[in-house]
C-alpha cells in the first residue's frame, strides 16, 4: 500500500452556501458522514429545519475513494437536475464521507433543466467550499504488551499522526494501544517482532 492510499479528504466542518436564480433560492448545506446512518440523520435534521421548502435534494459519498458508496436524490425535481449535480460537486471537490443537501424555495419562475442543474451544483459547491477539507487516514489498532524495560522502545515508535498512542494501562505490565496508518502497520509490526515485543491487532 502506498503512503497515501490510506488517506482521504473529508469535510472539516459543516458548510453553507446560497444561490438565487430568478427568485428561487437554493441553500446548500454540507457535512461529514462516516456512515449512511450519519447521512440520514443529517438529512432528517435539514428536512425538519426546512419543512416548508419546495424540495430538499441531496447526495452523499461515503467510504474510501476507490470503493465509495454514493447516493443521489432529485427529491421531485426533473430527473438528473438536482441529485447528480450535487454528487458531481462532492466528487469534483475530492471529498469522501460527505453529505450535501440543497434546499430549494421556488420563486415562481421555471428555470429549465439546465438552470436547475447549475443552481443545485453551485449551491453544493459553495457549501463544500465553506466547510473546508481535512485529511484523515485509515488506521489499524495494535495492542502492545511489553515489559517495563522495553516500554521505551515502543514509545520511540510513536510518530503522530502516522503512529499515535491512544491508551495505556497496566495489567500488570504496560499495555499500550496504538493507532497506526494502514500503510505503516506492516513496518511497525516488523519492528515490534524484531524487538520481541508481543502485540495483537485490535
Amino acid at each position: 500500500m502506498t503512503a497515501d492510499a490510506d488517506a482521504r479528504n473529508v469535510p472539516a466542518r459543516e458548510g453553507r452556501g446560497e444561490v438565487r436564480e430568478k427568485a428561487s433560492r437554493f441553500f446548500g448545506l454540507s457535512g461529514r458522514a462516516d456512515a449512511t446512518a450519519d447521512a440520514e440523520a443529517f438529512l432528517d435534521r435539514i428536512r425538519r429545519a426546512h419543512h416548508d421548502a419546495t424540495h430538499v435534494a441531496f447526495a452523499w459519498r461515503i467510504g474510501a475513494p476507490a470503493a465509495a458508496a454514493t447516493r443521489a436524490s432529485d427529491a421531485g425535481e426533473p430527473s438528473g437536475t438536482a441529485g447528480r449535480p450535487i454528487l458531481a460537486a462532492i466528487e469534483n471537490a475530492g471529498l469522501s464521507d460527505a453529505v450535501v443537501a440543497v434546499v430549494r424555495y421556488y420563486g415562481g419562475t421555471k428555470l429549465g433543466t439546465g438552470g436547475l442543474a447549475r443552481a443545485y451544483r453551485l449551491a453544493a459547491e459553495r457549501a463544500l467550499a465553506a466547510g473546508g477539507a481535512a485529511t484523515v487516514y485509515e488506521t489499524v489498532r495494535l495492542e502492545v504488551r511489553c515489559p517495563h524495560a522495553k516500554s521505551g522502545i515502543v514509545r520511540r515508535l510513536v510518530d503522530p499522526p502516522e503512529v499515535r498512542l491512544t491508551a495505556e494501562r497496566f495489567d500488570p505490565e504496560p499495555v499500550l494501544e496504538l493507532d497506526v496508518r494502514r500503510s505503516r502497520a506492516a513496518a511497525l509490526e516488523a519492528a515490534l517482532t524484531e524487538a520481541r515485543i508481543p502485540f495483537r491487532r485490535g
